[in-house]
């Protein structure tokens, strides 16, 4: 049977990484993006095994959806990962009630709404494995992300019970931190100051992440935990 993965957010940054990756280990992909011909144009890049698929995670009926069509072009998904995510970054006091609204509706509720559909698929394959991709930030806090790091550390919370609740049912559900990391994200931040406080002095790229979604996407063993790929930022923070 095909590995079938879904990768929401993999038409770029860490979930293209992923998808890349997940590619050359022989796994059968849906790269499912806001932008359907963004997401086309990755799928090709990766392969005639791939599909592409429009999707906002935001939309329950757009999720249910996109699983259906996943499901009728691909198979059922056995594999799901959380990549697709987005960010307003501002003073609280200086933040709209309609941007903290979009980035936990994209960030928090799409990833339960991905994965509320990704399990019922998954219990009647009798067993799957899900990651989440949440941010550094998202455990420590950053001055001008409380937003964002409250939808990230929702993630972790969400991700913990969720494994509990499906562990009888053998789908394995973790996290993985990333620090900071060479994306459209970050492109605008200052590297040169940032990166004097990691140990490892530099950025992370995307397929150093994508090692670690990997990995515990395939680890039989692991359930319910959070990843840290920082560089060891997390030491200084």
């Amino acid at each position: 049977m095909d590995k079938i993965c879904a990768i929401f957010g993999g038409s770029r940054g860490i979930g293209r990484g992923v998808a890349q990756l997940m590619a050359q280990k022989g796994y059968r992909l849906a790269i499912i993006s806001r932008n359907l011909e963004v997401a086309k144009a990755t799928a090709r890049e990766l392969g005639v095994h791939h599909l592409a698929f429009r999707c906002d995670v935001a939309k329950e009926q757009d999720v249910q959806n996109t699983f259906e069509e996943m499901e009728k072009s691909l198979g059922p998904v056995k594999f799901l990962v959380n990549s697709a995510g987005l960010n307003r970054n501002n003073l609280l006091v200086r933040t709209e009630t309609e941007d903290m609204i979009s980035l936990l509706h994209t960030n928090l509720l799409g990833s339960m709404l991905t994965c509320k559909a990704a399990v019922k698929t998954m219990i009647r394959q009798q067993g799957g494995s899900i990651v989440n991709i949440g941010s550094i930030i998202g455990l420590k806090g950053l001055p001008g992300e409380s937003a964002y790091c409250a939808s990230k550390a929702g993630l972790v919370g969400f991700s913990r019970a969720l494994a509990k609740e499906v562990a009888r049912k053998k789908i394995r559900v973790n996290v993985v931190e990333p620090g900071f990391i060479h994306t459209d994200m970050t492109k605008q931040w200052k590297e040169e100051d940032l990166k004097k406080n990691i140990p490892l002095g530099r950025f992370g790229v995307p397929i150093e992440v994508a090692h670690a979604v990997v990995f515990l996407l395939e680890s039989p063993y692991i359930t319910g935990h959070v990843l840290v790929v920082d560089g060891g930022l997390k030491l200084a923070m």
